[in-house]
């Protein structure tokens, strides 16, 4: 089996080679980190784990590295003789875990082939891989396990879009199910779904949604720059939009301008690659703007009607504090949207568009509370004004929320305990 899926991998990146190869070309986001994926361990990253107790920890982007933040900070109270090392597949969210993670090494995940992932084996020889979420790869689990090294899913989720596709496939991907050691679910729902596609009922357990325990400290140079030249403006914040939503916005803009006059609107594209081209629309619909990347050398007050541009990587959770209302992006489009907890924990009232797949279990238990507002597109102007105007509701809705967040957390305690009874148990078996 892993003959064959090697072999359909191969077949993948050959016939898309023409592609990426012209996206290295014309974007350094393709071009990071190319060297390590393809299993060239990088030297800082030998020195550092050399002689060490290693956990590899992998977070696909900037969401996962997000929720992995606080339960690795755990790991390292918890396992203090032990050294967390974190892979990401983005580079936004390399550049997050270096600066939310100093302690612990940053590094690409390989390629899901054999030699690029053993060559990583063999220089991390971790006492336990932790995948984040949904990040299930055959190759890696499968060498670990040769390895005898135990892989646990922690947050592990299923997603509405996936789980199809996984029943599909379940008698394909038991045998590598099978070879987890456990899977910490998100919900009842995601543990259900995780023992029909294969995995064993002995090994799943609910310990909860991570992202609840993602609390974001607000005294970021960014947020606190931004605060000081508000000057009594009332904040929008669009984070993490995607193409065709800055667009909506920008068209809804005038329209919230002549109702809102103070309202001044924050857009925060998900994807830095884009950054030229969302600066382009907001040019050419004629705004008054700012880019948040100059605000650090220079800036004035912001006024009523002023656009800012926020340009800068790992800035938005904090920057979100300051929201009168938040907007939370691919929720107009069918990408199954982002996560509403970011702007939530501060009690900041949150509206989306119907696009919510990815959160779907957050958003519907806020919802069950009144906690926040899922528009259509035809319906976000209006929607944006009504929050803006009645700021007693907004404020109501935005505690709900809060209440919400607040309510739901605990999980990373259950989860690295699991963790240190599982590495706990490998000790006593080796003696």
């Amino acid at each position: 089996m892993m003959v064959v899926y090697s072999a359909l991998l191969v077949a993948v990146l050959a016939v898309g080679a023409p592609y990426w190869l012209v996206r290295m070309a014309t974007s350094g986001r393709y071009r990071a980190g190319l060297r390590g994926r393809l299993g060239l361990v990088p030297q800082s990253l030998q020195a550092a784990v050399a002689g060490r107790s290693v956990i590899w920890v992998h977070a696909v982007s900037v969401g996962e590295v997000m929720a992995a933040t606080r339960l690795i900070r755990e790991l390292n109270v918890r396992l203090p003789g032990s050294l967390v090392a974190v892979s990401t597949t983005t580079e936004t969210g390399q550049r997050l875990a270096k600066e939310r993670l100093p302690d612990s090494p940053v590094f690409y995940l390989p390629l899901d082939l054999k030699s690029p992932v053993r060559r990583y084996l063999r220089v991390l020889r971790p006492q336990m891989l932790v995948l984040m979420e949904s990040e299930l790869w055959p190759r890696l689990i499968a060498e670990c396990t040769k390895d005898g090294t135990p892989v646990v899913v922690v947050n592990a989720r299923i997603s509405d879009r996936s789980f199809p596709r996984y029943m599909r496939l379940r008698r394909l991907w038991r045998p590598f199910l099978e070879m987890i050691s456990f899977f910490l679910a998100q919900s009842t729902e995601t543990a259900d779904r995780l023992i029909k596609i294969g995995a064993p009922q002995t090994r799943v357990r609910v310990t909860g949604n991570l992202k609840y325990d993602v609390q974001t400290r607000t005294d970021n140079e960014m947020t606190k720059r931004i605060a000081s030249i508000l000057s009594g403006t009332t904040l929008i914040v669009a984070g993490s939009t995607l193409a065709d939503e800055e667009e909506t916005l920008l068209a809804a803009w005038p329209v919230i301008r002549q109702a809102v006059p103070d309202a001044a609107l924050l857009i925060a594209p998900r994807h830095t690659d884009r950054f030229d081209e969302v600066l382009q629309l907001i040019r050419k619909n004629g705004p008054p703007f700012v880019r948040c990347s100059e605000l650090m050398q220079n800036a004035e007050p912001i006024v009523g009607g002023t656009i800012l541009f926020l340009d800068t990587i790992g800035d938005l959770a904090s920057v979100y504090a300051l929201a009168s209302v938040a907007f939370v992006g691919g929720s107009l489009v069918p990408r199954g949207g982002h996560n509403p907890l970011e702007p939530a924990q501060f009690g900041v009232p949150v509206v989306m568009g119907p696009s919510f797949e990815n959160f779907r279990e957050i958003v519907e238990t806020m919802q069950r509370e009144d906690a926040i507002r899922i528009v259509a597109r035809e319906r976000l102007t209006e929607t944006l004004i009504e929050m803006l105007r009645q700021k007693d509701d907004s404020q109501a809705l935005g505690e709900r929320g809060r209440a919400v967040f607040q309510s739901q957390s605990g999980s990373t305690a259950q989860t690295a305990q699991a963790i240190v009874s599982l590495l706990e148990e490998k000790v006593e078996t080796a003696r």
